[in-house]
């Protein structure tokens, strides 16, 4: 497309309505998600009539979840990789599906066809003077969604940052669109609770200089980020990152100057946070997207040495069986990307795994490392593959011990007033006294 046949692009703009008019009964649709979810198209989706058995395929997505709401059954139908907190009610009382996998293996199930998109809708930066956008904030699964579907559906706002990588998408490519200038849905950082804190000085401790970092979202994140400013060259290979990640690199802390995959580059699939964040990563070149089934590749993710992936845990039991997933039967999130940076860190030269948590729940009423899983729970990191435990109270590396030793070690970084409960429990299990 030549420089100036896209100056007159708003004038092709539609309504919502008309965009998702597009979107016909017994659809597969992708939905792009996080901070880049298409709000004006879903809720336009949600109030149209005469549609039925539309499936829409999404990670986690913000705003309000109309088309899963009680009077959609029959029409819209959301087929939920990642469980935000909108899809948690509707997975559990069985209005929503949910699909366990890896985030490293949904591209392939569009671009394979094991599941054939017939729609994605995305949120997309304005086109440049090449008449390309970018898919912004989240590449993560957008990009196999729009490479495979037949039909590209599209919010172009404004607002929404320019990213680099592989996140283009030529305005050529998208059958229709709405134009909006909204702001994208921010977060604000909470502040980091006193055992956040102490958890995140404990991993702080076992970051040496020149690693790769991969962290979420949340206070251990972030107090683990808060604590980093004395190291030195630190890099970021990440499936996502938030507010954190910012001022470690105008401090000259993260120079991505040791990685060997991408050097110089901070690599990421999305970003969630707030407009700070954004504004960081909008036409910034040392901020790459690429699609999760690269971000989270293990055999790129362990090329690099001292990889550091720091993962939470809704519970442990006591021989390292790791849920994260749902707490008993009810789904409370998904697999995510936990298993394959747990993985690449353990193969990476120097690299560690680490699982975080407080060690209660329930405002210290129940232990968050207990003798066996929930009935129902789901194990995302097997015994066999976790390696650092952090609580508050300690950090344990659990590699290479005995079921026996594994429980010991658990209990130590348990919380006191359910150490001894936990000890009777284990010798009972394992024959000792």
């Amino acid at each position: 497309m030549k420089p100036g046949m896209t100056d007159n692009w708003r004038s092709r703009a539609c309504s919502p309505e008309d965009v998702v008019a597009h979107i016909e009964s017994g659809h597969r649709v992708f939905v792009h998600g996080a901070a880049a979810t298409p709000l004006p198209l879903l809720d336009a989706l949600a109030g149209r009539a005469g549609i039925e058995g539309v499936r829409l395929y999404h990670l986690h997505v913000e705003g309000p979840a109309r088309f899963a709401e009680p009077e959609q059954e029959g029409r819209i139908r959301s087929v939920s990789l990642f469980t935000g907190a909108s899809l948690r009610k509707p997975v559990e009382e069985g209005r929503a599906d949910f699909v366990p996998i890896f985030l490293s293996d949904i591209p392939a199930l569009f671009t394979s066809r094991r599941v054939p998109l017939d729609v994605a809708m995305v949120q997309v930066s304005p086109p440049d003077r090449h008449g390309d956008c970018t898919l912004g904030t989240s590449v993560d699964a957008a990009r196999a969604a729009v490479d495979s579907a037949r039909l590209v559906l599209a919010e172009i706002n404004e607002r929404m940052p320019r990213t680099h990588g592989n996140s283009t998408l030529p305005l050529s490519r998208i059958h229709a669109f709405t134009a909006t200038d909204r702001p994208l849905v921010a977060h604000e950082p909470e502040p980091v609770t006193e055992t956040e804190a102490r958890i995140g000085a404990l991993i702080a401790e076992l970051v040496d200089d020149g690693a790769t970092l991969q962290l979420g979202i949340g206070g251990i994140p972030d107090a683990v980020l808060a604590r980093l400013f004395e190291k030195h060259d630190l890099g970021v290979h990440t499936e996502m990152f938030s507010d954190g990640i910012p001022p470690l690199v105008e401090a000259g802390v993260i120079t991505n100057t040791k990685k060997k995959v991408h050097p110089g580059r901070i690599v990421t699939s999305f970003v969630n946070g707030s407009q700070r964040l954004f504004d960081f990563v909008d036409d910034n070149a040392l901020v790459e997207f690429h699609p999760c089934d690269r971000t989270n590749d293990i055999s790129l993710i362990r090329k690099n040495d001292r990889v550091v992936a720091v993962n939470s845990a809704i519970e442990l039991d006591l021989t390292g069986q790791v849920c994260a997933d749902s707490i008993g039967h009810r789904i409370y999130s998904g697999i995510g990307g936990q298993m394959d940076f747990m993985h690449a860190a353990a193969h990476s030269l120097g690299g560690k795994p680490i699982i975080a948590l407080p060690s209660t729940a329930a405002r210290g009423t129940v232990s968050r490392i207990s003798c066996t899983l929930k009935p129902g729970a789901g194990v995302v990191t097997t015994r066999g593959h976790v390696h650092w435990v952090v609580t508050e109270h300690g950090a344990v590396n659990l590699h290479g011990m005995t079921l026996r030793e594994r429980g010991l070690a658990l209990i130590s970084i348990a919380h006191p007033d359910f150490r001894a409960q936990l000890t009777r429990e284990l010798s009972q299990l394992r024959h000792f006294t």
